[in-house]
């Protein structure tokens, strides 16, 4: 025989085969209802780890948004006004090189330059306009965690909208 008849062969038979167990299959399914229920089991608790899985990537995010901010606070941030604006450059040219490379730090970096700008509501709207939607959402996760950036209309500093009350 030649070896095109063999694989000829070979192909149909594994192609008959498969749709042989798909017939049976859908046959099983259809008609056993021990198997419909295996079935639905075994889809719910594919869902539930998937669930888990997502929850647990929640919370591993979240504390690595914690101990980035944590870490940034702890390294400080400059105080003269040169040196603010150095850094200021600098950590919005390494964000905006990190890109959605690595959404964590290229947050920290946006958030850093925030820590030291002098109106951060006004460096808010113009990250709106420039900065990445996934990046934007980690930044917004970092801004609640401190709460010493004022960026509301309640935040530190503000008179919590009792303006003329004596």
């Amino acid at each position: 025989m030649k070896t095109t008849t063999i694989t000829a062969v070979s192909v149909g038979t594994i192609f008959t085969g498969l749709c042989a167990y798909a017939i049976y299959f859908d046959h099983r399914r259809r008609t056993d209802p021990e198997f419909r229920k295996a079935l639905r089991r075994e889809s719910r608790k594919q869902a539930r780890a998937l669930k888990q899985e997502a929850e647990a990537h929640g919370v591993r995010h979240k504390a690595a948004v914690k101990a980035a901010v944590a870490k940034a606070k702890e390294q400080g941030f400059p105080t003269d006004v040169e040196e603010k604006e150095a850094f200021f450059m600098n950590e919005v040219a390494r964000g905006e090189t990190l890109g959605s490379d690595d959404l964590i730090d290229a947050a920290l970096c946006f958030y850093k330059a925030l820590k030291v700008y002098p109106n951060p509501r006004d460096l808010i709207t113009i990250y709106d306009k420039t900065v990445s939607k996934p990046i934007l959402d980690v930044l917004a996760e970092m801004i609640a965690i401190d709460k010493t950036i004022a960026v509301g209309p309640f935040g530190p500093g503000s008179s919590s909208g009792a303006i003329g009350v004596e």
